[in-house]
């Protein structure tokens, strides 16, 4: 699109006519993510009513608003940080400074070959969730947090799918 400008009319129009639109990122692209989604002004009409129990998991749409709201707030605190300094932060935008750049490396970005079902990436939601501190995911109710909401986040360990398919390759040879 001219000058990366997504308001231009043919990526306007576009959006409308395909009910969507996925924005890609120069600033993600030149860090090597693949593919790189800017998640924030990417947008599907469709996705509520492909999602949720009977299609994909109950907890769907209410993992993806708080992933996009508590996405948004990165954008904020990487805002700030860019004229106080990520010193400056305060303890809860440090987290959610941390929990963008897990974000981005392990959700976002998908190896070439990688394989990540459905399941696989509404739990890796709740994993980078779960690094956030609980009061702070206002967008999901406590039910949903009781289920899926990680305490102990020592525990938590983040790797590529492209791991398992690597594996489950070399089983079949």
């Amino acid at each position: 699109m001219p000058n990366d400008d997504i308001t231009h009319p043919v990526p306007d129009l576009t959006g409308y006519i395909t009910e969507g639109q996925i924005v890609l990122d120069r600033q993600l692209e030149g860090q090597g993510f693949y593919p790189p989604v800017s998640v924030l002004p990417s947008l599907s009409r469709l996705m509520k009513d492909g999602i949720g129990e009977g299609y994909t998991r109950a907890d769907h749409q209410a993992l993806a608003n708080q992933l996009f709201a508590s996405y948004a707030r990165v954008q904020d605190a990487r805002s700030l940080a860019s004229v106080i300094g990520e010193e400056e932060l305060s303890p809860v935008d440090k987290k959610y400074i941390a929990f963008g750049k897990l974000f981005e490396q392990h959700f976002v970005s998908q190896g070439y070959h990688e394989n990540r079902t459905i399941e696989q990436s509404l739990d890796l939601g709740w994993k980078l969730l779960s690094t956030l501190p609980r009061n702070e995911l206002d967008r999901v109710d406590d039910t949903l947090l009781d289920q899926y909401y990680i305490e102990d986040t020592e525990s938590l360990r983040f790797h590529t799918f492209s791991d398992n398919r690597n594996n489950e390759q070399d089983d079949d040879d």
